[in-house]
């Protein structure tokens, strides 16, 4: 027999007995010109008429640069209850990827909670500007809920005369890159001695017996479904990063293709094909599978009489970056993908891909997947040290912010290590700047303008270990780089 309506109705396994959400007393934007002003005003009353921090006014030349974000939470009916400003660490300097909070101000009376949205909301926008250190200075009696909030403590300081506490974000985002994409290969790839001594953890292997050089890089299957002609131009483009970074000259491709019909193996291919008249390497050949899903592997053989090891770092040699700034963010890959080579010609690709063999540094390795940090750091693990990064020295693009250009894939860009009176030979129309130097110890530290330093990775990034070479010697080295005026013969 059917059960009344309203028995079903007071079941206990059919009514929600949850109590509804209650929504927030405020919402949190970024602030439009009123909200501006509302800001300030708020903080010209806490700051100068409550509390007597500072005398007439609290602006200052944050409020002036263009770059300054005012976050505030506004009320049900539209009222600025608090809000918080943030901008780079210098307004009248570049934007190095340090960034301040600063003026964080609540309403009497408003909502428990306001403030912590703030802030949290504020170490949010922080890392989306791209941001790889984010401090701000907070009065003493506050300093409780910003380290409930996951903020570090960094030592005493002072505003007008009041005691305050110096407090920092801990930004991940380096560190996470390199644990993602490498730090399981130690454990993967053990016993395998991969490349002979002293290459283990190279871009490319020696053949042993032979001046072949060989490198293979799979592209991500997301990748290739959703850009095939890109990831068949990439396919072409790493592998011979990978080549380049060992100074061998390319000379052949082999290309494996996955793909669901000929139409869409099509377009890899074309990408392929792109991508091989453009640095005039030959595809020798390969295999094509229809009926599956997206994938491609390519494998590049290269040659040269002395490989450039990633492992030929020592302490006190200099960091260079060599890095081609031109182009933009590929669309759909904005943050993640530079593409400055499809605009280049093959003169002009190939003097790139030279610049490691003209140069004959001590340690050489082209940045990819794991990020100009992290890629530093494999450089510097294989080489039995670390590194210290000079931020603001890096060679930087100027549609990339810091946090995006130090975690990409930057197209075509290596970094070398070696004395300081070696410099880079000349690389057409990429830019080189030396931005660092590699230090006893492990992983990476990040040195700001300040002089002061972060860490970045506090250690080995894939577990491979330091890479020597037979009996702990050196590997030979070519003598002076061509075209290099600045090296002794």
């Amino acid at each position: 027999m059917r059960a009344p309506v309203d028995s079903l109705e007071r079941n206990v396994l059919l009514v929600d007995h949850r109590l509804p959400a209650v929504p927030p007393a405020w919402r949190l934007e970024q602030a439009d010109d009123d909200g501006v002003r509302a800001h300030q005003q708020l903080r010209r009353r806490a700051f100068v008429e409550d509390q007597g921090l500072f005398a007439g006014s609290d602006l200052d030349a944050t409020d002036l640069d263009g770059r300054t974000v005012v976050l505030v939470a506004r009320g049900t009916t539209g009222e600025v209850l608090g809000g918080v400003r943030l901008a780079p660490a210098d307004p009248d300097g570049p934007d190095v990827g340090w960034w301040t909070g600063s003026r964080l101000v609540v309403a009497p009376g408003s909502a428990p909670g306001t403030g912590p949205a703030l802030v949290a909301a504020a170490c949010a926008r922080a890392e989306q500007a791209g941001a790889l250190r984010f401090d701000a200075t907070v009065q003493d009696r506050f300093v409780s809920m910003f380290t409930r909030l996951g903020w570090l403590t960094v030592g005493p300081a002072e505003v007008a005369g009041r005691p305050h506490t110096a407090v920092t974000w801990p930004i991940g985002r380096l560190a996470a890159l390199a644990q993602a994409t490498k730090s399981p290969l130690g454990g993967l790839l053990a016993g395998l001695h991969l490349g002979g001594p002293g290459f283990v953890g190279d871009d490319g292997a020696p053949v042993p017996g032979t001046d072949v050089v060989a490198a293979c890089d799979a592209i991500l299957p997301s990748m290739v479904e959703r850009d095939p002609g890109w990831a068949g131009w990439c396919g072409v483009l790493v592998n011979v990063n990978d080549l380049s970074a060992m100074g061998a000259a390319p000379l052949g491709l082999l290309d494996s293709v996955g793909a669901r019909d000929a139409s869409f193996a099509a377009r890899v291919v074309a990408g392929l094909r792109a991508g091989s008249q453009a640095w005039g390497v030959p595809v020798l050949g390969g295999h094509t599978q229809l009926g599956v899903p997206a994938a491609l592997s390519v494998t590049a053989l290269g040659r040269t009489d002395r490989p450039v090891p990633a492992s030929g770092g020592r302490p006190g040699q200099q960091v260079r970056l060599t890095a081609d700034l031109g182009g933009d963010w590929r669309p759909g890959a904005t943050g993640r993908q530079w593409d400055s080579t499809t605009g280049r010609t093959t003169a002009e690709l190939q003097l790139m891909g030279s610049v490691v063999a003209r140069t004959a540094p001590a340690a050489a390795k082209d940045v990819s997947m794991a990020g100009l940090v992290g890629t530093l750091g494999m450089l510097a693990e294989a080489s039995g040290c670390g590194a210290v990064l000079d931020v603001a020295a890096v060679p930087r693009p100027d549609a990339a912010n810091v946090g995006d250009w130090f975690t990409c894939f930057p197209g075509s860009a290596f970094l070398t290590t070696d004395d300081a009176d070696r410099a880079v030979a000349p690389a057409g129309p990429a830019t080189t700047g030396t931005c660092g130097e590699l230090v006893p110890g492990s992983g990476v530290r990040l040195r700001w303008p300040d002089g002061s330093t972060t860490s970045a990775l506090t250690g080995p990034v894939t577990g491979l270990g330091a890479s020597r070479g037979v009996a702990g010697t050196q590997i030979p080295r070519r003598g002076t780089p061509p075209g290099n005026p600045q090296e002794s013969s």
